[in-house]
């Protein structure tokens, strides 16, 4: 199909005026597709590209030395962790102090992806997620600050700042200050091109003018550097762009620096007012217009380090209750002897290799500079997200009441998981990203085929392309499977049976889409089926390209074993996973759930919204909903532009202005 001309899918037949403008606005949002198609798309057109996932990257981007500078970073910080961090306070008080933040500063740990130029310690996105993972094993809401301060707080400026606003800023964010990455507002959180917030050039052109509230800024009452997003009209049309904002600017006021809540309680997450905020045109981040392919370039960096923490947090809860299993007995028998016992057991560890291989091939990909890497990273969080809560959630069961008892920490990082199915985008969300941006390139090659049979022109180039196409979707013959066959011996069954699905990926994606037509567009349940299937996929070749890796590398000892059997259970998993989506594609309750859903939504409608709480901004019924009881809820009132440091008790001690 490759001469073909794509067709565009906002002219289908049968799609919506709106459902038309979602396609623009993410058309316009994603830009324009990269020159070769990275790994997951590829397996859309039921292809291998194995360069991408063989063999298994290595630790570190650059040298041994900066793999021996990590691996004494880590040891370090798990010494500090596990000896001295105030993980329990910091869950009950709502709070990380200040002395925990300097800790940090002074072990390198909030400035190591900075360059050394910049005072930073210069490592790459591997080392730096491992120092995640060993965080998340500790303290989820430490975890978080990290990770919302390098990853996308001041990602942007080293991403896309000028030498100038590098090097008038990375000092003191390797050192000293927190940053905050301002996106999200009430009505805008996984619609991040929806932006209320405009920033609007001068008349003189020398300034930007800032007005409208950011939500959820997480460290924003303690950060010294934002990053905000707002909508600017450019030549008539409305287009996000990137500004770097201080605390001390006039207009800014932080009047809410947190909120309590279930989960990574010590975060703190501000809500911000700009009001008239004058910021100098020095301060603008990349390009004007440009703003919102530099916040997803930044969401690439924060799901991986998301999934990091998650992956720490879901390794500790197995080994807690694995350990408990051991050791607890009932029926004059240790827990380890029942076999729906062994049953978690097994599907926590297999869980666990699976995550760590997704992610660190992930993190890999980012090293290497792979071009097209947005499904990767989109994969990387709903599956380590996804997989680490069931991991917890199972570990939870094997310990029973004692694993929601506070002390055993476990329910702690319980609560902690919970979030990371939400946050960075949801991961309903995610799985229909995964297939529209997936499938979108073979979507259009299949429309055009359409078409040009439709308007009769039948050239050989069509013929050529629709033959095997015809072969697929009305004789049911599917592509061969990728040739690939490049890993070790034992591991080849497992390997043709991945590539098999990958031949039946393609097949089950042109079938459907055939049948479905134009309600493919809005058909969420059915693209989360084909995205489960490709991220399962995903999975499946990291994991395998990890265990090659190990094995070529002569790995040994009980925690190769256990790596060994888990990831060949991880095999049988997935396919169980990815022919149950298959099937369900075919034979499913969809109607009869629709059905169902909109009764619901009937009955809802005859409730009074006073009785419940209904969102602060919403279109329809702002205002409307019930007063929210917070007499016996701890309180977080705003600040002045002096911010307050990281216990909410003191000050400070340097001035803003000396930026």
């Amino acid at each position: 199909m490759a001469d073909i001309k794509r067709a565009d899918l906002k002219e289908m037949k049968g799609v919506s005026d709106r459902d038309k403008q979602m396609i623009a606005d993410a058309e316009q949002i994603l830009g324009p597709e990269p020159s070769q198609m990275g790994a997951v798309k590829n397996f859309f057109w039921g292809n291998l590209r194995d360069e991408l996932y063989f063999p298994y990257p290595e630790i570190a981007k650059e040298s041994p030395e900066e793999t021996a500078e990590c691996d004494q970073l880590v040891a370090e910080l798990e010494e500090y962790l596990r000896t001295e961090h105030p993980s329990i306070e910091i869950d009950q008080e709502q709070y990380i102090p200040e002395w925990v933040i300097k800790k940090l500063f002074e072990l390198g740990v909030l400035g190591m992806t900075i360059s050394k130029e910049y005072g930073g310690l210069g490592m790459g996105i591997t080392s730096y997620n491992r120092i995640l993972e060993t965080i998340g094993k500790y303290c989820g809401s430490t975890a978080v600050m990290v990770s919302a301060h390098q990853s996308i707080g001041c990602k942007a400026v080293m991403l896309y700042g000028t030498d100038e606003q590098k090097e008038r800023w990375l000092p003191k964010l390797a050192r000293e200050w927190l940053s905050a990455f301002c996106l999200s507002e009430p009505q805008v959180g996984c619609d991040a091109g929806g932006q209320e917030t405009t920033i609007e050039l001068t008349e003189d052109g020398e300034h930007y003018i800032i007005n409208g509230e950011k939500k959820w800024a997480t460290s924003g009452a303690i950060s010294g550097l934002f990053t905000v997003m707002g909508k600017q009209t450019i030549d008539g049309k409305q287009r996000v762009t990137a500004v770097v904002c201080t605390p001390d600017m006039d207009g800014i006021d932080i009047f809410s620096k947190n909120r309590s809540k279930m989960c990574i309680r010590g975060t703190w997450q501000a809500r911000i007012k700009f009001t008239n905020v004058k910021v100098p045109k020095a301060n603008l981040l990349h390009k004007e217009g440009k703003g919102l392919g530099l916040a997803l370039t930044c969401l690439n960096y924060g799901r991986c380090t998301l999934s990091a923490g998650m992956l720490g947090g879901a390794k500790r809860a197995m080994d807690q209750s694995i350990k408990w299993a051991q050791t607890r007995y009932q029926f004059q028998r240790p827990l380890a002897d029942f076999e729906l016992v062994q049953k978690r057991v097994a599907y926590m560890s297999s869980l666990c290799y699976a995550m760590d291989s997704v992610l660190y091939m992930t993190t890999g990909m980012l090293d290497r500079h792979d071009d097209d890497i947005m499904l990767e990273t989109a994969i990387c969080k709903v599956f380590c997200s996804e997989m680490g809560w069931r991991t917890v959630d199972n570990a939870m069961q094997i310990m029973g009441g004692e694993g929601t008892m506070t002390e055993n920490e476990l329910e702690r990082i319980f609560r902690d998981s919970r979030i990371n199915t939400i946050v960075e985008g949801a991961n309903e969300v995610m799985q229909s990203f995964i297939f529209a941006y997936g499938g979108k390139q073979l979507a259009e090659k299949m429309l055009g085929i359409k078409d040009m049979v439709d308007n009769k022109k039948f050239t050989p180039t069509l013929i050529k392309a629709s033959i095997p196409l015809g072969m697929e979707v009305f004789l049911g013959i599917r592509k061969k499977a990728p040739k690939f066959n490049n890993v070790h011996p034992s591991l080849q069954p497992s390997l043709r049976r991945m590539n098999r699905l990958i031949s039946e990926l393609t097949y089950q994606f042109k079938v459907i889409s055939k049948k479905k037509d134009a309600a493919i567009v809005t058909a969420q349940a059915t693209q989360a089926r084909l995205a489960d299937a490709a991220m399962y996929l995903h999975a499946w070749a990291c994991t395998l390209s990890r265990l090659d890796k190990d094995i070529r590398n002569g790995e040994s000892g009980t925690e190769f074993d256990r790596n060994n059997v888990s990831a060949i259970h991880f095999f049988d998993l997935a396919e169980l996973a990815i022919g149950q989506a298959f099937r369900e594609l075919h034979e499913n309750a969809d109607d009869t759930m629709l059905a169902a859903a909109n009764a619901a939504f009937a009955h809802s409608s005859t409730l009074p919204n006073n009785l419940f709480a209904i969102p602060e901004s919403s279109p329809s019924d702002k205002g409307t909903g019930r007063e929210l009881k917070q007499d016996h809820i701890k309180q977080f009132p705003g600040t002045s532009s002096n911010s307050s440091g990281g216990d909410g008790r003191s000050q400070m001690t340097e001035t803003i202005d000396q930026l």
